[in-house]
């Protein structure tokens, strides 16, 4: 009506300029459209639909409200909680630095240290409590990290130029052997905690990395280097300077768990699983029973979680927290944190079938709870018919050992 009164020319209009065209009204949001008159071509509301509208829109006004006081609430007690957590952190370094630290041999067995070791060793002084629980019995000095890593770098040298073998201590282990180590170490890196990108090519630990696990296959050229490792490595670089690293990863790996594992000795491997066992069947009888029924063995699940210490399992800071766990107890906790998780996920556990228990186990979720899955761990009883894990595991070793020296087809 207005461009025939003014004269104007008619354009045709596009769809959605035809829709607004028909709209009388264009509400503010969908809450705002229950108050809304009718158009004026429509009836106008009754007065009783009019009230409800009012009700209903004054009732969802309430609900808002309660849901933004919810989320105040909740946004406050998240912030209390970080404030407690950065002051229980704050102290508890203060306890390190000041008073453990510098009395280590008296105060380490303490009940009171053990206690806060529980708790997690906060990061700022995680790298000392780990090497002095590590210790370092290979008396590896820095020097010596220098002088491994120099052949290192020849031997990467001459493998990549194509020249003479390096002639060295190791003799007996072939260029090819050392080659494939060193190509299993590149490929490795690149895979190791790849969502940090801190390891990979060009990343600001990558070379460290490199460096270490390089320098490691030349002190101990009879272990050379295994997948999971990188991951082992990788955690010590985080917490500690590089010579200091590689001591604790040399120290870390020599220990009879580690070793027996990095070195595939099937027989003491087979021990470990048996000692396990027995532990899981004293804590977890009806999930064990079901992994029995589904022919489920500890190597399914075991074996990645012991050779990379649960850091590519678990969350890096709860992994981190494990360590400082396995660093006070030893082995004993790298079993019992395994039994923790089964009695984490037992009630999922015992519903699944082979597969998926195999597949659930080999990726855990994401999101595990800390505290919960601490509290689950500490539920677990390492004791079975008063006989503890070491008197387990010796016990099991002294049987195969008897079991060897009886029977000529095994000692062949």
């Amino acid at each position: 009506e207005y461009e025939e009164k003014t004269g104007r020319a008619q354009r045709p209009l596009s769809p959605k300029q035809n829709v607004r065209k028909n709209l009388d009204f264009e509400p503010l949001s969908t809450t705002a459209l229950i108050l809304e008159d009718r158009p004026a071509n429509l009836p106008a509301k009754p007065a009783e639909e009019a009230q409800k509208h009012r009700q209903q829109y004054e009732e969802m006004v309430v609900q808002a409200k309660k849901r933004e006081l919810k989320e105040a609430q909740k946004r406050k007690k998240q912030l209390e909680e970080r404030c407690k957590l950065e002051d229980s952190i704050g102290n508890a370094v203060l306890t390190w630095n000041n008073e453990i630290l510098p009395n280590w041999e008296t105060m380490c067995c303490s009940r009171k240290v053990r206690e806060l070791w529980w708790q997690g060793i906060p990061p700022s002084v995680r790298g000392k409590v780990w090497s002095l629980a590590i210790g370092n019995e290979l008396n590896i000095t820095h020097e010596l990290y220098d002088i491994c890593l120099a052949r290192a770098k020849e031997k990467w040298r001459s493998l990549s130029t194509g020249g003479p073998e390096v002639e060295c201590e190791d003799a007996g282990f072939s260029a090819a052997d050392r080659e494939a180590s060193l190509e299993l170490i590149k490929l490795d890196i690149s895979r190791t905690f790849p969502s940090l990108c801190i390891f990979q090519q060009g990343g600001p630990y990558h070379d460290t990395l490199h460096s270490i696990l390089g320098a490691y296959t030349c002190y101990r050229p009879d272990v050379g280097y295994v997948q999971g490792m990188s991951f082992i490595a990788a955690v010590l670089i985080l917490n500690l300077d590089t010579a200091d690293a590689f001591i604790a990863f040399s120290n870390l790996l020599n220990k009879p768990c580690q070793m027996a594992f990095f070195r595939v000795d099937h027989g003491l491997m087979l021990t470990y699983f048996a000692a396990f066992e027995v532990f899981f069947e004293e804590n977890l009888p009806k999930l064990f029973a079901h992994f029995k029924k589904n022919n489920l063995t500890p190597d399914i699940y075991l074996i990645d979680w012991i050779f990379t210490l649960y850091s590519k399992s678990l969350p890096l800071d709860l992994a981190c927290r494990v360590w400082d766990v396995f660093c006070r107890d030893g082995e004993e906790f790298l079993f019992r944190t395994a039994l923790g998780i089964l009695k984490l996920f037992e009630d999922i556990l015992t519903k699944m079938d082979f597969i998926h228990i195999a597949q659930f186990l080999t990726k855990l979720p994401e999101d595990l709870p800390s505290e919960e899955f601490f509290a689950s761990i500490a539920a677990i009883q390492m004791q079975s018919r008063n006989k503890k894990w070491a008197q387990i595991l010796a016990a099991l070793q002294k049987d195969n050992r008897e079991m060897e020296k009886g029977s000529p087809s095994l000692k062949r």
